[in-house]
C-alpha cells in the first residue's frame, strides 16, 4: 500500500468527524434539526401522513401524533412493506434487508434498508477515525481490518416483484465502511458472505480458518466486529494454530459491538488473547449505528446528528440528553425508517455525553450490571 500523505489524512478524518462533535457539543439544536430531517422522509410515507408528519414543527407535537411502537407493533407494516407496499414505512425503495441472529427472541426481525438508512450506518468507522485523529497512528491505514463478521448477505426476500437481498446487520456496517475509510479488509466481506450463512461450530470453524489464512502474513492493526466472536476466534487459533493472535499482530485497536460489558466485562480477556490494543465499543444494533466511544473513557458517545433519540424513564420520556447522570430507561430511537422505536435495550447515562447500554430491559438487567461492576472493581467507572 502506497504511503498516506497524514496531512491528507488528517482533513478527511476531521471532515467525517466534525459533524459528530458539533452535535455533541449542542445535542439539543442537533436532535431538533434531525426531527425536521426525520419529519420530512416520514411525510413522504402513508404512515408518516396518517399520523400528520407534514405539519409537526416541535418535538412535544411530534410525540403526540407519533405512538412509542416496538417490533411487535411494527412487524404487521414491515410484512406489508416486504408484499410491495414499499411506500408505507420508505420513501426511498429497498436496497438490502438487516436481519438479527435471534439473539432477542425465537424469530428474527427484519429491517429494510434504504440509500439514505445505509450511509447512515457507515458511522461505524467513527470510533476507528477519532483513536487514529487523537493519536497520530496513521501507520494504522498500512495495515489490514482482521473481519470476523457475520455475512453481509445470507439470502433473499421477495418485496413485490423484486428481490432484495438480506443479512447480518454487523456484515453489512463492515462492507459499506470498508468502502468508506482507507483501510482494507482480511477476509473481504464477498469472501465471508460466499462461505454462506449458517450459524453451526462448523461454519464458524470455516470462518475462522478463513480467517487466519488470509490474516497470518499481515499486518493486522484493527480488529472489528462482534465482541464475543473476536474472543471465539482467539480461542480457535489457540487450539487450532498454539498461538494467541498477540503472537501474529501488533493490533492497535478493536472496534467491537453486539454485547454490553466491552470495556468492562470483556476486555480483561480481549487484552489477554490480542494484546494492549484500545478497546472502542460500537453501540448498533439491527436498526441503525446509534453511537461509539469516542476516547479512552469507556462508554459510547451518541450519534446525535444521525438519529432522534428519547428514552422511558420512570419520570416519563425524556430526551437522552435530559437523562441525569446515573438515571436509567428504555431507549427510543427515530431512524429513516422507524419512528419512535423503542429498541428494547436499557441505557445508563454517566457523565454527559457517556452513556453504556447495560442490556435488554427486564426486571434482572440492572441488578446483574451492578453485580458485574462490584466483580471487576468498576462500580461504575469511566
Amino acid at each position: 500500500m502506497a504511503t498516506l500523505d497524514p496531512t491528507t489524512v488528517q482533513v478527511a478524518i476531521e471532515r467525517e468527524l466534525r459533524p459528530w462533535h458539533e452535535a455533541v457539543a449542542d445535542p439539543q439544536a442537533a436532535q431538533e434539526a434531525v426531527l425536521q430531517r426525520l419529519l420530512a422522509d416520514y411525510a413522504r410515507t402513508r404512515y408518516g401522513q396518517e399520523h400528520g408528519a407534514g405539519g409537526i414543527d416541535a418535538i412535544e407535537a411530534y410525540r403526540r401524533a407519533f405512538p412509542v411502537m416496538g417490533y411487535a407493533d411494527y412487524q404487521p407494516l414491515i410484512r406489508r412493506v416486504m408484499a410491495g407496499e414499499t411506500d408505507l414505512l420508505l420513501c426511498e425503495e429497498p436496497v438490502g434487508w438487516a436481519i438479527t441472529r435471534g439473539t432477542t427472541g425465537d424469530e428474527p426481525k427484519f429491517i429494510p434498508m434504504t440509500p439514505t438508512d445505509l450511509r447512515m450506518r457507515v458511522s461505524a468507522g467513527r470510533a476507528m477515525l477519532h483513536h487514529v485523529a487523537a493519536t497520530g497512528r496513521y501507520d494504522l491505514f498500512q495495515g489490514v481490518n482482521l473481519n470476523l463478521n457475520f455475512p453481509s448477505v445470507v439470502g433473499t426476500v421477495q418485496v413485490g416483484e423484486r428481490e432484495v437481498e438480506y443479512g447480518y446487520s454487523s456484515g453489512i456496517y463492515t462492507k459499506h465502511v470498508s468502502e468508506r475509510t482507507p483501510i482494507r479488509s482480511l477476509p473481504t466481506q464477498e469472501d465471508i458472505d460466499a462461505l454462506g450463512g449458517g450459524r453451526t461450530i462448523r461454519d464458524w470453524r470455516a470462518r475462522f480458518a478463513l480467517a487466519y489464512e488470509q490474516g497470518r502474513d499481515e499486518n493486522v492493526t484493527l480488529v472489528g466486529g462482534v465482541a464475543p466472536t473476536a474472543i471465539e476466534f482467539g480461542r480457535y487459533l489457540r487450539r487450532a494454530h498454539g498461538a494467541y493472535p498477540k503472537d501474529l499482530w501488533q493490533v492497535q485497536i478493536m472496534t467491537l459491538g453486539s454485547t454490553p460489558g466491552i470495556n468492562t466485562h470483556h476486555r480483561p480477556i480481549l487484552q489477554a488473547l490480542y494484546g494492549p490494543a484500545a478497546i472502542r465499543e460500537i453501540y448498533g444494533a439491527t436498526e441503525g449505528m446509534f453511537g461509539q466511544q469516542r476516547d479512552g473513557k469507556r462508554a459510547w458517545v451518541p450519534n446525535y446528528d444521525l438519529f432522534f433519540f428519547e428514552v422511558s424513564t420512570r419520570g416519563g420520556i425524556k430526551m437522552l440528553h435530559e437523562m441525569r447522570p446515573g438515571e436509567m430507561g428504555g431507549l427510543v430511537v427515530s431512524t429513516p425508517i422507524l419512528a419512535r422505536y423503542r429498541i428494547g435495550d436499557l441505557i445508563l447515562a454517566l457523565e454527559p455525553p457517556y452513556f453504556r447500554c447495560i442490556g435488554r430491559e427486564g426486571r434482572w438487567t440492572a441488578p446483574r450490571y451492578w453485580w458485574r461492576e462490584v466483580n471487576s472493581l468498576n462500580f461504575g467507572r469511566l
